[in-house]
């Protein structure tokens, strides 16, 4: 039986202990951690050094010592989750809510208008702010501006250069709310009021903080953190080539540590960013053989290599 193989590997990494933390989570030995299934290309590499004994007439090569062995298993993601950078660098997890709510960073254009002696007066809607902070499930956003968050703005000319800056800005739409938060629902709109010796009007860029008490993630990568152990899984199909039939396939790294190296690339064209997966494989016991250690083991259905090499064995004695 032989086989090709042309096709991707949804990949699954799983707790190597109990109460193993990733995260913000605790997971169980052997328990789902995070899947790939929309990786784009995965390859695993065996590498290893070779050392000869070498003498004699010609300087021949007389024995071979082979050692350092190393084995790969590379996984390219199309797409990025939380749970995903918190695999790939041990990122921290902070889900938004009232206990540890998230601040997002906003910054918005909007049209002032004079006051009558000095200052002005500028009018942002919810829908705006919602299509800015990505937020369109008709929550409330809650405008944060408190002595530690103070509302910036400066002033744009035609061509959006900044030549005046303006500190002094409240908020005057809607009231207070506890610790200085100003909630806006649907519907609803924020007022801000700069306070300036002379008029103020044209289009400002006003710099200020929402907090979100839910529907957002804080991914935090502290100085010392790395890239964890896990279990992996990675489920693929091979294809016989008598019949061309897919055969399932499982490729199991007992024990891999997820190299900490990444780069994230943030650009307006070419292709997008890719997310890439790199595993050392160490020894380990597979979940169900625990008398030898393995770096991979990889399981094919619809595949008899006893059966093969029995077939082989009869062409051979009948061909002789």
């Amino acid at each position: 039986m032989k086989f090709g193989i042309r096709e991707i590997c949804d990949v699954t990494f799983k707790a190597t202990a109990e109460n193993q933390v990733v995260g913000s989570k605790t997971f169980k030995k052997y328990q789902p951690v995070f899947t790939i299934d929309t990786a784009q290309t995965s390859n695993m590499e065996q590498a290893s050094t070779t050392v000869y004994a070498q003498g004699g007439k010609g300087y021949n090569r007389l024995i071979a010592w082979e050692g350092e062995k190393t084995l790969t298993f590379t996984v390219t993601d199309a797409l990025m989750s939380p749970m995903g950078l918190a695999v790939l660098t041990s990122a921290g997890l902070i889900n938004a809510g009232d206990s540890k709510p998230v601040h997002v960073h906003v910054t918005i254009d909007a049209a002032v208008t004079a006051g009558e002696t000095s200052g002005g007066t500028a009018e942002i809607s919810y829908a705006e702010l919602a299509d800015e902070i990505g937020v369109h499930d008709d929550s409330t956003i809650n405008v944060c501006a408190d002595a530690n968050t103070k509302i910036y703005g400066t002033k744009l000319d035609g061509s959006g250069y900044g030549y005046k800056w303006y500190d002094n800005i409240a908020v005057t739409t809607p009231s207070s709310d506890t610790n200085d938060m100003y909630p806006i629902a649907k519907n609803g709109k924020l007022v801000l009021s700069i306070t300036d010796a002379e008029k103020v009007s044209g289009t400002v860029k006003f710099d200020f903080y929402v907090v979100m008490k839910s529907g957002a993630t804080e991914i935090t990568i502290e100085p010392g953190d790395f890239g964890g152990y896990f279990y992996v899984e990675a489920d693929t199909l091979y294809r016989r080539e008598d019949d061309g039939q897919d055969m399932a396939a499982t490729l199991t790294f007992p024990r891999v540590k997820v190299q900490s190296a990444f780069t994230f690339t943030m650009a307006a064209s070419g292709d997008p960013s890719t997310f890439d997966f790199t595993m050392d494989a160490f020894p380990g016991y597979t979940q169900f053989d625990q008398t030898k250690k393995v770096c991979v083991t990889m399981a094919i259905v619809g595949s008899d290599a006893d059966a093969e090499q029995t077939s082989g064995s009869h062409s051979t004695h009948s061909g002789n």
